[in-house]
Order: C-alpha cells, then sequence, then structure tokens
C-alpha cells in the first residue's frame, strides 16, 4: 500500500486528547471508515473504568486483540480507528496485525486534557483516571511509522494538521 493509496491509520493517546472527534473528521477526509475504539472493549474493562480503576495490560488484551482484527479486515480498504495505544507494546501488536498501520498521536499538556475530561459528559472514563493514562504514556519511537499532533488549536485545526500528516509523502 502507497502512501496515496487508502490510509490505516490508529488515531492514538490519553482520554479526552479527542481521538473520536478527529478520528470521524480524518476518517471523513479520507473517505474510509471509522471505528471507536472503546466500542471493542469487553463490559467487563468499562464496568471497571467506570468504578475508577484502571485497567491493566492483561485487561487490555482483548480489547488490542478486537481492535487488531479490525485493522487486519481493513487493511486494503483503508481505515482509522481510535485506540489510545499508550504503549509501545500495543502499538507493536496492533502493527503486527496491520504492518502499514500509521499513528496518530494527539498530544496535549496534562491541564488541557484533564479541563476537557472534566467538561465532557456521558462518558464512562472518570477524570481521576487521566493520571494512569499518562503515567502508561510511552512516546513513539523514531522507528514507528506515525506522527505526533498538537491539540491546543481548534478540533477543526487538530483535524487539518491530521490530515496533512497522514497524506504528506
Amino acid at each position: 500500500m502507497s502512501h496515496h493509496t487508502a490510509r490505516l491509520v490508529v488515531v492514538m493517546g490519553v482520554s479526552g486528547s479527542g481521538k473520536t472527534t478527529v478520528g470521524r473528521s480524518l476518517a471523513q477526509r479520507l473517505g474510509v471508515p471509522y471505528a471507536e475504539g472503546d466500542d471493542f472493549h469487553p463490559a467487563s474493562n468499562v464496568v471497571k473504568m467506570r468504578a475508577g480503576h484502571p485497567l491493566d495490560d492483561e485487561d487490555r488484551r482483548p480489547w488490542l486483540d478486537e481492535i487488531a482484527r479490525w485493522l487486519t479486515g481493513h487493511a486494503d480498504s483503508g481505515g482509522v480507528v481510535a485506540c489510545s495505544a499508550l504503549k509501545r507494546r500495543y502499538r507493536d501488536r496492533l502493527s503486527s496485525a496491520a504492518p502499514h498501520v500509521f499513528f496518530l498521536h494527539l498530544d496535549g499538556s496534562p491541564e488541557l486534557i484533564a479541563a476537557r475530561i472534566t467538561a465532557r459528559r456521558g462518558h464512562f472514563m472518570p477524570p481521576e483516571l487521566l493520571r494512569t493514562q499518562f503515567a502508561d504514556l510511552e512516546p513513539m519511537g523514531e522507528d514507528e511509522a506515525g506522527a505526533a499532533i498538537p491539540i491546543d488549536g481548534t478540533p477543526e485545526q487538530t483535524a487539518a494538521l491530521a490530515h496533512a500528516a497522514v497524506t504528506s509523502p
């Protein structure tokens, strides 16, 4: 798959960084399907997070396996999925399923993201777990296919930066 055909993108970052908003916009701009990573969580993970308990690697394993299956199923047609992919080993799991995946890290300060989480309604992720997400976050290595995008602008500006990063040669 060349960079000029349909892309396979994982929009990653901590909770509240804008993965859903940017992911949906990016998928629309690219003309590919969008998948919400939260929808791949087993019910037990959602219950655990709602109770204020962070997920561990074992909790995340079946979730990552489902996202990897989605990526594999969209390898030829392209697609965008929102997935925190906080740790290198999580991204390696996804890359092993879809070798041409591009990771788009939505990067912002803990203060900005905490303000966004506090303002949103109807999401199962409590603001108290943000600290654990930042503790787990491992920045992308130079050998990983992807880009970090600042999120301090408007959602439209962030989506435009994301699109430019994904479509640049």
